[in-house]
């Protein structure tokens, strides 16, 4: 699979990661050995960087990327993992003392010494302005805690304002078809400064799959059944913040441009790969073929121009109304 640089981590990693939410928690039940498999079925397809959290399942699912590296040793992955969320989102929260607490833990869940990446995991807006917050990230690096930092953002504006810090290796924000705002300035600021760009969210929660049907219902420990309206966090997060049926709509309309021997969802993920700044997808998967099948996207050729200008007008005429000012 395709390599690129994480920004200023260095790192080289697969175009097409995993993201491992759903092994933790939130999107249903998977059992430990189902989640094994597909942390497996990605490597097997040459998937390189795994991305998780330290509240994803209470630690779950950083427990079970350590349990799965510790019986592949010597498999090159990086592990992105992210802090914050354990506390209240107060930003005088986003202290030294926490983020040390909080990267020990994390360092007992994967079983390692030093975190290849550490990611603030969405905190409030005034953190990114902290001159201190990056002193102490700065500090955890100095003291081999960590390789690297990134953060996980929710807007644009919290992009650019981690982008501008010296220290920040990569960004991970919501892009897809159906959240095209970062292309215009986040990426491009990105790519400007060498930092790396992790694409979430890439299938709008599953819409872009075109699976779903304006029936389709969620199981109730699903965030796409409880966070509809932002109940629980920001409801960007949750088919990117679009009304679902809206969203069905609209997925019909993408999924009809799919080309030959490509399904809607690798489409969905070769216009991430395709886009300028960016470093690398992170689908999540629920199942081995799932994992499979998100990894093959990275060898489909680039979609042709006419491909994506349909999925600009799908954006602008059904999407873009409901989004492009929020985030």
């Amino acid at each position: 699979m395709e390599q690129r640089i994480l920004g200023r981590s260095g790192r080289s990693v697969s175009v097409v990661g995993l993201g491992t939410w759903q092994l933790g928690a939130d999107w249903g039940e998977v059992d430990e050995a189902t989640a094994l498999a597909v942390l497996d079925g990605a490597a097997e397809s040459g998937v390189t960087l795994f991305d998780t959290a330290d509240v994803y399942g209470d630690g779950r699912s950083e427990q079970l990327i350590g349990r799965w590296q510790r019986a592949n040793p010597g498999y090159p992955l990086t592990v992105a993992t992210k802090m914050g969320r354990r506390v209240a989102q107060l930003p005088e929260n986003y202290t030294l003392d926490n983020f040390r607490a909080w990267t020990d833990r994390s360092r007992r869940n994967l079983g390692v010494d030093t975190l290849d990446l550490v990611q603030l995991h969405c905190p409030p807006s005034p953190v990114y302005l902290s001159d201190e917050v990056f002193e102490a990230l700065d500090t955890l690096v100095a003291e081999q805690r960590i390789a690297a930092y990134g953060v996980s953002v929710e807007t644009v504006a919290e992009a650019l304002d981690a982008i501008a810090r010296p220290g920040v290796a990569s960004v991970q924000i919501i892009l897809n078809a159906f959240r095209q705002k970062p292309l215009e300035r986040a990426l491009p600021a990105a790519a400007a400064a060498g930092v790396g760009i992790l694409a979430r969210v890439p299938l709008a929660s599953g819409l872009l799959s075109g699976r779903y049907t304006h029936e389709t219902t969620f199981a109730a420990d699903d965030h796409r059944a409880y966070n509809r309206h932002g109940e629980s966090f920001d409801v960007g997060e949750t088919f990117s913040g679009v009304d679902f049926d809206t969203g069905v709509d609209a997925a019909r309309e993408f999924a009809a441009l799919t080309p030959a021997g490509a399904t809607p969802t690798q489409m969905a993920l070769r216009w991430i790969i395709d886009q300028p700044g960016v470093t690398t997808v992170i689908p999540g998967a629920r199942s081995v073929e799932q994992a499979r099948a998100n990894a093959a996207a990275a060898a489909l050729p680039p979609l042709d121009e006419a491909t994506a200008a349909a999925i600009a007008k799908v954006y602008d005429t059904r999407i873009r109304p409901l989004v492009q000012d929020r985030w």
